[in-house]
């Protein structure tokens, strides 16, 4: 089924301003609305700040000084900000962001409404409600609940609070309501399905909730004994950082090595939780990761959560969590128009004729469509707009499968939620944060509201850029330069599942890693803000370690096909140079065409002083 087209240029600024009326002339009349809207409350009161008052000299000085500030900002912005906008923009998770989301952050300041609690954020706590029943729609979860954060560290953060909360709560039951679980040994109780958890609290009173959660893991006890938290090596950083915070402890971090196309190795999972559970050891939470941060691959989702169901049939259960942070607005491409799941014998025909791709020979892999589809199955997923929805800083988000299980985690402060009057919405009580902008909600909302979430809507903004990821993955493919005499071939690292691309330059004949590190090194210095104004930077891009404790065998071939005969030892690692290839306007093949030129004589300027150092 096809809907109104909708044409994604129309939704951005444009690296040349090619849109910049239309986006002045919308945010002006924003702000025309907003002026308005104070002057018309009570009319008959009088204006404070007179004529007179804006003609004293007292005044003026401070326009004058407001004015000279606001120059001496724009000025340090201009100079030293990064292009992201660029197509010779090839780096880390920016991009330009959305007209629509652009300028609801920007009304939504000019209301500072305080998200916290409905009383500061009538308006924009109702447009952040709707957001979290959008993230609920994209993962099929029609009973859920979710939020707008500061990030996906802080989603991650409340991910592993939920499942902390959640796996304690028998045990507290077993102290406080021991009714309720009786005939049960504590393994019992800490191999007991979220399901069957939330099912028991849902039937207590609020009374002996709170005693239940008093004597949950927010008290501090017997966190250790919930067992491990599992997550692959391809990790994000925060997850560390919340098992520190969350008490959990950093020694109960459990990572499961990655295929040469750096997922998960499920086979290594099942054998790591079955070690445990002989040991009698329990699984806290598994962490399964959709775009991954430094090679946006994605993991086998559905694998994951077919073996939760083998193990689940042994009576071992464990909470199960998405971290999509990066990815997570790709499962756009695999729903209709009515938000259900197109089959994947469809979903060639269906990408296109809605134009996802404008080649039509590009689709999505059985892998990742799987993976994908299975996300409707974990217990709760890290979902980014300021990423892949391409929403202005700050503004990640959680969704949670059943929002019962938001009880597991709720504060009520009574100068901010009071319990005797029932809002129309209530966040505050059921997140990490406290006051947060409602400005981000605005903007969430908006690009929402513009751009469904479906093959119809944000599907054409995934595509677009899947497949100018796929554009720069065959350039980087391809490419060979002479350059101080030397020939430097670039490598990439594996075809993406997403839209990140992973390379390395070596010059021609070179066998040691550690030159090749150097080099690629150099690339990044040479091509980032670490070595002047990136506003005069012909190329820009990005780079990460592969460590061997953390990748272990998983870079082998890439080696092997660079032709590099170092050993690859405990405390090697590979520098790689990586693009988050976000750019909206590189999918065309035309536009491409046209930059490679440019690209190619960007990359050669950058090698020049890589090359005379020494890096040959």
């Amino acid at each position: 089924m096809i809907m109104e087209e909708i044409d994604i240029n129309a939704l951005l600024i444009g690296s040349k301003s090619e849109n910049g009326e239309l986006f002045k002339s919308l945010l002006s009349h924003l702000v025309d609305e907003h002026l308005g809207w104070r002057q018309n409350y009570m009319p008959q009161d009088p204006p404070l700040i007179t004529p007179f008052a804006q003609a004293s000299p007292a005044f003026q000085q401070t326009v004058q000084r407001l004015k000279s500030v606001m120059e001496e900002l724009s000025v340090r912005m201009r100079k030293g900000s990064v292009p992201w906008e660029s197509a010779r923009y090839w780096g880390h998770m920016n991009s330009e962001t959305l007209v629509p989301a652009l300028l609801g952050y920007y009304f939504g300041m000019l209301w500072n409404e305080n998200n916290v609690s409905y009383e500061g954020s009538p308006a924009t706590s109702l447009l952040e409600e709707e957001v979290g029943r959008d993230f609920s729609i994209l993962f099929s979860f029609p009973n859920g609940w979710g939020h707008i954060c500061a990030d996906g560290s802080i989603a991650n953060l409340e991910a592993l609070w939920y499942a902390r909360n959640i796996k304690s709560i028998p045990l507290a039951m077993k102290e406080v309501k021991p009714e309720l679980v009786a005939g049960k040994s504590d393994w019992e109780l800490l191999n007991m399905p979220v399901e069957k958890i939330i099912d028991l609290m849902s039937s207590l009173s609020e009374v002996d909730l709170d005693l239940v959660k008093r004597n949950s893991a927010r008290s501090g006890k017997r966190i250790e004994d919930l067992g491990k938290l599992i997550i692959p090596a391809t990790k994000h950083y925060s997850w560390l950082k919340a098992a520190d915070i969350t008490g959990v402890g950093m020694d109960q971090v459990v990572m499961i090595p990655v295929d040469d196309h750096y997922r998960m190795k499920i086979d290594a999972l099942e054998k790591t939780i079955e070690k445990l559970v002989s040991q009698q050891i329990p699984i806290l939470a598994v962490v399964g990761v959709v775009g991954t941060t430094e090679e946006g691959a994605i993991d086998h989702i559905d694998k994951i959560c077919s073996m939760r169901e083998k193990f689940a049939k042994k009576k071992i259960n464990f909470y199960l969590h998405a971290d999509c942070a990066y990815g997570g607005y790709a499962r756009s491409l695999i729903l209709d128009s009515n938000y259900d799941i197109i089959p994947y014998a469809d979903l060639e025909h269906e990408l296109r004729e809605n134009r996802v791709f404008q080649d039509v020979t590009n689709s999505i892999s059985k892998d990742d469509y799987e993976a994908l589809k299975a996300l409707e199955e974990v217990d709760s997923i890290t979902v980014d707009p300021h990423k892949m929805g391409y929403v202005p800083y700050t503004a990640g988000g959680i969704v949670i499968k059943d929002k019962r299980m938001r009880d597991a985690i709720s504060y009520f402060a009574s100068y901010v939620f009071d319990k005797t009057i029932d809002p129309p919405v209530q966040i505050g009580p059921y997140i990490l944060e406290g006051s947060k902008a409602g400005a981000a909600a605005a903007a969430v909302w908006a690009a929402h509201r513009v751009l469904p979430l479906n093959i119809t809507g944000y599907g054409k903004v995934i595509g677009r850029s899947m497949e100018g990821a796929r554009n720069f993955y065959k350039f980087m493919s391809d490419l060979e330069v002479e350059v101080e005499g030397a020939k430097v071939k670039s490598y990439t690292i594996y075809y993406p599942d997403f839209n990140m691309v992973d390379w390395v330059f070596n010059v021609e004949g070179n066998t040691d890693l550690e030159a090749m590190n150097k080099l690629n090194r150099n690339f990044f210095i040479q091509s980032s803000i670490y070595s002047g104004m990136p506003y005069l930077k012909p190329i820009l891009t990005s780079h990460t370690d592969f460590g061997r404790e953390e990748y272990g065998e998983s870079c082998v071939g890439v080696l092997k096909k660079i032709g590099i005969t170092s050993p690859w030892g405990a405390s090697s690692h590979l520098t790689v140079l990586r693009a988050s290839a976000m750019n909206l306007m590189m999918y065309d093949a035309n536009d491409f065409a046209a930059y490679e030129v440019k690209l190619e004589g960007a990359i050669k300027e950058v090698l020049k002083p890589c090359l005379k150092d020494g890096s040959k």
